[in-house]
C-alpha cells in the first residue's frame, strides 16, 4: 500500500497529515505506528486525518491518532492549527475560518493574515467525572478559586485537574529545566486515579502573563509543545490566582498565546503551523 502524506509541525509538535476527503482512511494501529515511527517510518507525535464532515454546518471531520500507539485520541490543539493550514493550502477550502468535528467536539479554526492560526479550544471541563479523575477519599486543597489534589505516591506535587477535551494534570515547578518530567510524568500519567490516563503539565510561572511549560503526553512521552496542555496550564494558573487572562506560553518548540477572557468563555490559542515536507511511503 502506497500512501501520500504531508509532514507538518506546530511549535515543534509534529504530525503526519493524511487526506481522506476522497476516500476513507482505513489504517490499522500497526500501520499508524509505522507512520509515527521515527526510525522506520516518517516520524510524528500524532497522525492527523482530514475527512469529509458528517454534520451539517461543519466543514471537515478531524481525526487524531497517537503516533506511538496508533490509538485514536480526543484532541490536539497544535494539530488543529496544522489542520487548517493543510486544508487551506491544499485547496480543500477557500475559507480562512473553518469548523471541524473531532471524536468528541466541534472546533473553530481561523487562519490569521500573519500565517499563524487561532483555535477556539472550547470551554474547559472541571467536572472530575468527565475528566475523568477519581477523587474518592481525597481532600482537595483550596487555592484561589480552584483546588489542587494530592494523590498517592506523588503527594509532594499537588495537581490541578481539568479537561480540554482530553485529561490534564498541571503541577507548578520552580524551573522546568530541572523538573523531573521523564520520571514523574509517566507515574502521574498511569496513576489509577486517572482511568483513561492523563497528560501532565509542568508549569513555571515567570510573571502573571508569561510562563514556561513542559508536557508529558499520554503514550507519546514529552513533546516539544502541547496545545491542549498549554490551555490547561493557563486555565489552571488563572483559576489558582497565578496568571492573567492572556498569557504567553514558552514551550521547548516555540511560543503559544493562550487567552481565556472569562470563566464561562472558550479558551483561545494562537500559534504557528508549518509544512515540513511531502512524500510517499509504502505500508
Amino acid at each position: 500500500m502506497r500512501l501520500r502524506f504531508t509532514k507538518m509541525q506546530g511549535a515543534g509538535n509534529d504530525f503526519v497529515v493524511l487526506d481522506g476527503t476522497a476516500a476513507p482512511i482505513t489504517l490499522t494501529p500497526a500501520q499508524l505506528q509505522r507512520l509515527g515511527d521515527r526510525r522506520f517510518g516518517v516520524g510524528a507525535d500524532q497522525i492527523l486525518a482530514v475527512e469529509r464532515s458528517r454534520t451539517p454546518g461543519v466543514d471537515f471531520r478531524y481525526r487524531i491518532f497517537n503516533g506511538a500507539s496508533g490509538d485514536e485520541v480526543e484532541h490536539c490543539g497544535n494539530g488543529a492549527r496544522c489542520f487548517v493550514r493543510y486544508v487551506h493550502g491544499r485547496g480543500l477550502t477557500d475559507k480562512t475560518t473553518v469548523r471541524v468535528e473531532t471524536v468528541n467536539n466541534v472546533l473553530t479554526l481561523q487562519l490569521q493574515p500573519d500565517g499563524r492560526v487561532s483555535v477556539d479550544m472550547n470551554r474547559p471541563v472541571f467536572d472530575l467525572a468527565r475528566v475523568p479523575f477519581d477523587a474518592t477519599g481525597l481532600q482537595p486543597l483550596a487555592v484561589g478559586g480552584f483546588e489542587q489534589w494530592r494523590i498517592e505516591g506523588v503527594e509532594d506535587h499537588p495537581l490541578a485537574v481539568l479537561s480540554m477535551g482530553n485529561p490534564h494534570a498541571v503541577l507548578r515547578v520552580d524551573n522546568v529545566d530541572t523538573a523531573p518530567v521523564a520520571t514523574l510524568g509517566p507515574r502521574i500519567e498511569t496513576h489509577p486515579r486517572f482511568p483513561r490516563r492523563v497528560n501532565v503539565g509542568f508549569l513555571q510561572v515567570l510573571s502573571h502573563d508569561v510562563v514556561r511549560l513542559r508536557v508529558h503526553e499520554r503514550d507519546a512521552g514529552e513533546t516539544l509543545a502541547c496545545g491542549t496542555g498549554a490551555c490547561a496550564a493557563v486555565v489552571a494558573g488563572i483559576r489558582l490566582g497565578w496568571l492573567a487572562r492572556r498569557v504567553e506560553v514558552q514551550a521547548r518548540g516555540g511560543q503559544l498565546l493562550i487567552e481565556w477572557p472569562q470563566d464561562n468563555a472558550p479558551v483561545l490559542m494562537t500559534g504557528p503551523a508549518e509544512t515540513v515536507f511531502e512524500g510517499e511511503i509504502d505500508l
